[in-house]
């Protein structure tokens, strides 16, 4: 049986639309509202300043080896009479220990619609937001922060006065006081 060719056109123009699968846009991906705990300030913090944690968690992998139970018999004429028997033995062990990051923020009466719209333009200005300049401090915004930290080894959605200092957001005084980490 032959389709006509419009059929068969159509079928092909289709088909080729169905194969085209696109990648996820990741500046489409939207952060949770972090989670703030106010609890007591981090060693040797300064009172008046703000300051944000981020947990890293330890990392675990699971380590599966073969152990020998009983060696191979082999007699005298070097023919092996039993083979060896080995377990399997599985457990966990921890690669990375868990570690907590305290570092200095910009105070929330600092984080006004004005501020928030200059940290939206100058994320969007390097690539890492695409979201409107709203002054909202949205899913998108905290996204994009974490996008601008994690390179500099800071791996959370709320901004550290050093990216907003390296953002041209704050005028740069002296380092931001640099805590201890806190494993545990």
């Amino acid at each position: 049986m032959k389709l006509p060719l419009s059929l068969a056109l159509g079928g092909v123009l289709l088909c080729a639309g169905c194969a085209r699968v696109s990648a996820p846009d990741v500046a489409q991906l939207v952060e949770p509202e972090p989670v703030r705990i106010h609890a007591a300030l981090p060693p040797g913090a300064d009172p008046a300043a703000c300051y944000g944690q981020d947990a890293t968690p330890a990392e675990i992998e699971t380590v599966t080896e073969q152990v020998l139970v009983q060696p191979a018999s082999v007699s005298l004429d070097g023919k092996v009479t039993y083979p060896a028997i080995y377990k399997t033995e599985t457990r966990q062990q921890i690669v990375r220990e868990r570690r907590q990051q305290w570092f200095e923020t910009p105070c929330a009466t600092e984080m006004t619609p004005d501020f928030v719209a200059s940290l939206q333009r100058a994320l969007k200005v390097r690539g890492m937001y695409r979201g409107p300049v709203n002054g909202e401090m949205t899913g998108r915004t905290r996204a994009a922060i974490r996008a601008y930290q994690k390179p500099q080894g800071l791996d959370s959605a709320i901004l550290s006065k050093t990216a907003a200092r390296q953002l041209g957001l704050i005028a740069v005084g002296g380092p931001p006081k640099e805590l201890a980490d806190i494993s545990g």
